[in-house]
């Protein structure tokens, strides 16, 4: 919605018709009630006498961070247009890696569902019947079967204290990583998971490259833009490290130093913004740091659901094999004993 949204907008500001009236038109072919809903307050706000970016700003739930930022920085020259075609894009390219990351996650993750459920009922319909079968055959079980009865033993009878357990670890996470409250303790963790912390990485990397890159060819000013493209990529360790480039920034010094100096930014991004600062193309040469994060983060994402995919499988294989590695030396077991 927001997409289709900020294309109609900027070609129609583009084609210079004022903003109210473009507004009206966009709210009367907009689809969706509630965006429509959203639209026409947008346009009362600018009729009272609001600026657009006041208007967008009373949105927090429709508009993300960097886009009311984007909107807000834009209005310093006029090129809300300009802005507008650009978060398209950027929209767009959003709103693809999110359906590649689903796609790419949906069989795995259908699986990996299907195996807990599959195991589940196998230990609370089938298992037990074996260990009644066992049991009256007073047999010796070797040590696969008899840790796979104790188990059964466990999710048949202590199955409250697992429902438990389970809400509890669950409420105990949301209360220590949930919320905005603690969004700076969960960023930092996920740095540090391995795989998905590189790309969280690489994700904050090329929005920042990509809307800082923007707003510089778009003629906002550089503090300004390292702010809006610091709370674009919703990631309270990056926007500290940040908030000390700007200051540098502020003070007179470049960008290419408090970057390296930062030390969130690799070796590549740190040349390109050196190249772009000493040839005057900063904002060409972060675009082009911003592409090539976006298809670093493509190989990650494909690398991440490579490695996903076989550990699923391995885990189901895990499970499965031991189930029946379990049952045959039982049979094996008590084939023995009878001789």
């Amino acid at each position: 919605m927001v997409m289709g949204f900020s294309r109609q907008l900027s070609s129609f500001l583009e084609a210079g018709i004022p903003i109210v009236s473009a507004l009206e038109i966009v709210a009367e072919e907009t689809s969706s009630t509630d965006m429509r809903k959203v639209i026409e307050e947008i346009r009362s706000s600018i009729l009272r006498g609001a600026s657009f970016a006041d208007a967008v700003d009373a949105h927090p739930d429709v508009f993300p961070n960097y886009y009311r930022a984007m909107v807000r920085s834009a209005e310093y020259t006029g090129n809300i247009d300009v802005i507008l075609t650009r978060l398209t894009g950027y929209l767009d390219r959003d709103i693809n890696a999110r359906k590649e990351v689903k796609s790419a996650l949906t069989y795995p993750v259908f699986v990996l569902c299907l195996a807990f459920v599959a195991i589940g009922a196998m230990s609370i319909f089938v298992l037990p019947k074996f260990k009644d079968m066992y049991a009256s055959l007073g047999a010796d079980l070797p040590l696969p079967t008899r840790m796979l009865l104790s188990f059964t033993n466990f999710t048949t009878t202590k199955w409250p204290l697992i429902l438990i357990g389970f809400a509890g670890t669950i409420v105990l996470t949301l209360l220590v990583f949930g919320g905005n409250r603690n969004k700076a303790r969960r960023d930092r963790l996920l740095r540090h998971v391995p795989v998905l912390g590189n790309l969280f990485d690489l994700i904050a990397l090329e929005r920042f490259c990509r809307v800082l890159g923007a707003l510089v060819e778009a003629g906002v000013p550089l503090p300004s833009g390292i702010e809006v493209s610091a709370a674009s990529t919703n990631n309270s360790y990056f926007e500290a490290k940040l908030a000390a480039v700007k200051d540098t920034v502020v003070r007179g010094g470049g960008l290419s130093a408090p970057v390296t100096e930062s030390g969130v930014f690799p070796t590549a991004a740190r040349q390109m913004i050196r190249v772009g600062e000493q040839t005057g193309s900063l904002g060409v040469q972060l675009s082009k740091a911003a592409n090539y994060y976006e298809r670093e983060l493509g190989f990650s994402m494909k690398k991440a659901t490579e490695l996903f995919q076989p550990a699923v499988i391995l885990f189901v294989g895990f499970f499965v094999g031991f189930i029946a590695v379990a049952q045959v030396a039982a049979m094996f077991s008590i084939f023995r004993q009878i001789r």
